[in-house]
């Protein structure tokens, strides 16, 4: 059997099978067997039995009984990655904005299959501050960044982050967390105690991409400024992010 198509191109029967699967089950509202399937595709069921295992085990695919369905992790993984270069690039003046006027650091974290991954940040001005490095993966259900991330995501995105997400040595969720992300939903932004420094507050906003879906959290390592008593407090801090991260969604939405 030749390797190449009629007109040269390689082929790759294996994948060829599999995006088949993946865009049949697409086009159907409901879910299929096995059987369906393999009429559906003119294949054997022997022959699309462990490609469709496979799919299932790597999450694009849910089993129900005898039927398989698509999940939501296409459409995750086509709406969490917007240009990371260019979210960047709008967030950076904002960032830098806010820590002048806050006089606090900041910080962008974006979902990443399963991760939460700090992609830029600004520290504060003077001489000390708290940050987080660049590429620095955070907790999911302990963080102020996890809470808004999830918080403002869609049930289905929400199911398929806690299904990607290993949970990082020490991250405990907390006992309430569901009605912890309806109030952070509600209120439009986390302030919560840190869970691994003593005296920072995490205050966090989402911002907001087309159709209100979430493209990253914006976050500040609160801690007050004992050295200068007319720094801005928390209130006001929160308030300039906030700011910030409504700044940031409209910037991201015109695109």
């Amino acid at each position: 059997m030749s390797e190449t198509d009629d007109d040269g191109r390689y082929r790759a029967p294996a994948l060829d099978k599999g995006l088949d699967m993946l865009e049949l089950l697409a086009a159907r509202e409901e879910g299929m067997t096995l059987k369906d399937i393999s009429t559906a595709l003119d294949r054997s069921p022997t022959e699309l039995y462990r490609m469709l295992d496979r799919l299932a085990r790597r999450g694009y695919v849910a089993r129900h009984g005898d039927t398989y369905a698509l999940t939501m992790k296409l459409f995750l993984l086509a709406h969490l990655r917007p240009p990371i270069r260019r979210l960047v690039g709008q967030a950076m003046p904002v960032m830098r904005r806010f820590t002048n006027e806050a006089e606090q650091a900041c910080h962008l974290v974006k979902y990443d299959r399963g991760d939460l991954v700090v992609i830029a940040q600004v520290e504060a001005p003077g001489y000390w501050g708290v940050t987080i490095r660049v590429g620095a993966q955070i907790g999911l259900v302990n963080s102020g960044s996890g809470h808004v991330i999830l918080a403002f995501a869609s049930p289905e995105e929400r199911a398929l982050m806690f299904e990607e997400h290993d949970l990082m040595p020490y991250e405990v969720a907390p006992p309430d967390l569901d009605a912890r992300l309806a109030e952070v939903a509600e209120k439009g932004y986390e302030a919560m105690q840190s869970q691994q420094t003593p005296t920072v507050w995490n205050l966090s906003v989402p911002i907001l991409g087309p159709n209100g879906t979430v493209l990253a959290a914006l976050t500040c390592p609160f801690v007050r400024r004992l050295e200068n008593p007319n720094a801005p407090d928390l209130d006001r801090v929160l308030a300039l992010l906030r700011a910030g991260g409504d700044a940031l969604s409209v910037t991201s939405t015109a695109h």
